[in-house]
């Protein structure tokens, strides 16, 4: 895969790599805010010598001040993923239940550890099997990988510089979640309702449909009316930093790859009391 190749695989596509003698990495990261494990759908049928990585465990940092899903260790990381079989240089494809969520903050995560090499399977699971490819309930024994594990090569925003891409006259803090999380009508998981001052509402639906991007052009139009223009700084929150990954990938796909995530998102916000929050209607800029 060239360093300039759409981050996207159709089922089709990734059947004939892995085929080939020395097929892609590929990583199962289904995924559910509230369960039942993505483990248990992984034991019932997977892609054919898919590994399973944990989300919350091996993708993320525990929870706690610095959000749901924080940043994860970089050792810790490091070592689940060549656990897995990822190797420095050889590609990766990670997928999941098919929203695409899950996929996407995996994708982000190995891209941000300095592997370049990654895409999402375009759909997830139920692209695959609609396709009518074949699936396995085998669990693979992968060779032990030697990627390492290098932070920092996607942009980042802790709480403060979100505050200020928020409050900047030029760029734009998205925030991605539904509409009445976004105005503070209703909280159902963090402790507190509303939204980061100056952040513009783009809930997800808007951008993807069941995990599936629309083209270049109708992302870039989309990310256009809520106030994205080609060159001012970008980022993107959720409640945990998960959809907003999400957010990232499609923004990256719009031409944007030097969008940056808010991965504490809200959960991080919160979580200092002194922090402020709006509630109400995406203000007018």
């Amino acid at each position: 895969m060239s360093e300039t190749e759409v981050p996207l695989v159709e089922p089709d596509r990734l059947a004939a790599e892995l085929a080939q003698p020395d097929p892609p990495t590929l990583l199962d990261v289904r995924w559910r805010l509230a369960g039942p494990p993505g483990r248990d759908d992984y034991a019932l049928g997977h892609l054919p010598g898919g590994v399973f990585v944990d989300l919350d465990t091996a993708l993320c940092g525990p929870p706690g001040t610095a959000g749901r899903h924080p940043l994860p260790d970089p050792p810790a990381l490091q070592t689940a993923l060549r656990a897995a079989g990822v190797r420095a240089g050889h590609p990766v494809v990670v997928y999941d239940g098919g929203d695409g969520m899950a996929a996407a903050r995996a994708w982000w995560t190995l891209r941000w550890a300095g592997h370049r090499q990654v895409r999402l399977l375009h759909g997830g699971w139920p692209a695959w099997t609609a396709a009518g490819l074949p699936t396995s309930t085998e669990t693979p024994d992968p060779a032990l990988g030697d990627v390492t594990v290098r932070p920092g090569a996607l942009a980042v925003l802790d709480a403060d510089g979100a505050a200020r891409l928020a409050a900047a006259d030029e760029g734009v803090l998205l925030d991605v979640r539904t509409a009445p999380r976004y105005r503070g009508e209703t909280e159902p998981i963090d402790p507190v309702a509303g939204h980061v001052p100056g952040a513009v509402n783009l809930p997800a639906p808007e951008y993807v449909t069941e995990g599936r991007f629309p083209s270049a052009e109708t992302l870039r139009a989309r990310f256009a009316a809520a106030g994205v223009t080609a060159d001012a700084p970008v980022g993107a929150y959720c409640g945990s930093g998960v959809t907003a990954a999400q957010a990232v990938l499609a923004l990256h796909l719009a031409g944007r790859p030097d969008a940056a995530l808010y991965v504490g998102s809200w959960s991080n916000w919160v979580a200092d009391p002194d922090r402020p929050v709006a509630t109400g209607e995406t203000p007018a800029r």
